[in-house]
């Protein structure tokens, strides 16, 4: 009998070369296919961007509930109109501070009360840091970080330094310079307490200036300056009370 499975198994192997070539071939032209047609819009990006460049787009966010607006590509964002009192709380509130950083350099030498010596720590910390991003925000805008002072004929400045509402007087800081211990956490305290009062009354004159206050780094600055000395002001009250 003949063997007819020979040239069966031949032919099969033969269709699946076949067949293996034919996929090949097909992947191999659907890749230059693909390859072709990234590189034609590639191409047309490229060309689209030369021919027309993309325009910016400026997008004005809306209230709360209400939509963006698109604006015109040549809008630019201003600035609200500078106010030579926002300038003057700045300058004020650096000598302020710095008066407050004097009071508590003092508490290392003059007190050994523990909740005093805390208190103080704070308060020079965040009024030397209150410092510094002032004199930043002055500079920003071109500001002196001191008030300039008039010329008054036959005065003498450094004899009467100008003081922001609330600052200890020469006579009450020579007083405190003086007072050890007990008499010391007394001055320090009530003296603190009106200086802090002086802050909140500076805070206030600002927002009561029409066309203060609409700076958005000043805003946030003076707010917490007021709800900060507050909370500071209600423990120094605390600490009087608690006294034998």
């Amino acid at each position: 009998m003949l063997d007819d499975s020979r040239p069966m198994k031949s032919f099969h192997f033969s269709a699946r070369l076949t067949l293996r070539s034919l996929i090949r071939v097909v992947v191999w032209q659907s890749g230059l296919l693909a390859a072709g047609t990234l590189a034609c819009l590639l191409s047309l990006s490229v060309a689209a961007q030369q021919a027309d460049p993309a325009t910016p787009v400026v997008v004005q966010p809306g209230a709360p509930g209400q939509p963006t607006r698109t604006l015109p590509s040549s809008t630019s964002a201003t600035l609200p109109p500078h106010s030579p009192a926002d300038a003057q709380f700045m300058q004020g509130m650096i000598m302020h501070h710095a008066q407050a950083v004097e009071m508590t350099a003092l508490i290392g030498s003059h007190t050994e009360n523990k909740d005093v010596r805390s208190l103080g720590a704070r308060i020079s910390r965040s009024q030397s840091d209150e410092i510094e991003f002032m004199k930043r925000w002055l500079a920003a805008r071109g500001e002196p970080i001191s008030p300039a002072m008039p010329e008054m004929p036959g005065m003498d400045m450094s004899s009467h330094p100008m003081l922001m509402p609330g600052m200890l007087t020469t006579k009450q800081m020579d007083a405190l310079k003086k007072a050890k211990g007990k008499e010391f956490d007394h001055l320090f305290l009530t003296g603190m307490i009106q200086h802090h009062n002086g802050a909140l009354i500076m805070v206030k004159d600002l927002f009561d200036t029409a066309g203060a206050g609409q700076d958005a780094e000043l805003f946030n600055f003076a707010t917490d300056v007021d709800s900060g000395q507050r909370a500071e002001i209600r423990i120094m009250q605390t600490m009087l009370e608690g006294r034998p």
